[in-house]
């Protein structure tokens, strides 16, 4: 049986791919299921709130660029796809990899989800260890008597 905390993880993982990621792993799917929209997908704008120092009283920050999808499977699986940007495609997969992940979780945790955690991981320690070769230690000289 599925959580709902397995479910969020996996759209977390679907939402932080990239695009083409993500058609890659539609692209390499067999068995693909036949699918009809529900809504969109469609690009509109959300506000997002922010908290001073973390834990002040919350602000209108600004507004942020985000698409969405809903899908419906011929089996009856519905599922939500949404991503910051103007990215329809992206969000229609997250929506079908979403109702896929109902049908099929283990499926899709090892075709799907697994690969694009692999990357994000390896991405991010690419982006730490570029971080780390620009670090600047900075240090204080005391002059005089010590």
């Amino acid at each position: 049986m599925m959580t709902t905390e397995a479910r969020r993880l996996a759209l977390n993982a679907l939402a932080a791919a990239e695009g083409a990621a993500l058609a890659q792993r539609w692209t390499d799917w067999t068995g693909k299921p036949d699918f009809r929209a529900v809504r969109g997908p469609e690009t509109g704008l959300v506000m997002v709130r922010g908290r001073a120092g973390g834990g002040g009283a919350p602000f209108n920050l600004g507004e942020a660029t985000v698409s969405r999808a809903t899908i419906r499977l011929e089996s009856g699986e519905v599922g939500h796809g949404y991503c910051l940007g103007r990215d329809l495609e992206k969000a229609r997969l997250i929506a079908v990899f979403d109702a896929l992940f109902q049908r099929e979780p283990e499926r899709v945790e090892a075709d799907v989800l697994a690969p694009l955690r692999t990357n994000a991981s390896q991405n991010d320690q690419q982006r730490r260890e570029e971080s780390a070769a620009t670090k600047v230690d900075f240090f204080t000289m005391v002059r005089g008597d010590v």
